[in-house]
């Protein structure tokens, strides 16, 4: 990428990360989620002059192994983020966190 001078990185992250929603469910997977968005915002700061994009994106709740069969996307739903991210125009965002094409707060 760096060669090149064109890239996007596109972390999948949740919302569980986010400051305000952390709390004693899932510790592991919060915290986790959180370092994953910090190192988003860090990267994306480091790149951000050599043509690579770098956000995080939350699929949501999606029905999959992890996220079981009651959950409120599918799996199409869920991938449109990522699509989202991957796809951006070159002066698109760098350095966040999306859902659905959306800034969500961290």
């Amino acid at each position: 990428m760096l060669r090149g001078g064109w890239g996007r990185i596109v972390n999948v992250s949740s919302e569980a990360g986010r400051f305000d929603r952390i709390n004693a469910v899932a510790t592991a997977y919060r915290v986790s989620k959180a370092a994953l968005n910090a190192y988003t915002k860090s990267l994306a700061a480091e790149l951000h002059l050599k043509g690579v994009l770098v956000n995080a994106v939350c699929p949501g709740w999606v029905a999959s192994d992890m996220g079981g069969p009651e959950a409120s996307r599918s799996l199409e739903q869920g991938a449109e983020s990522i699509f989202w991210a991957i796809a951006l125009d070159d002066d698109g965002p760098t350095g966040g966190f999306f859902q659905d094409g959306k800034p969500l707060s961290w």
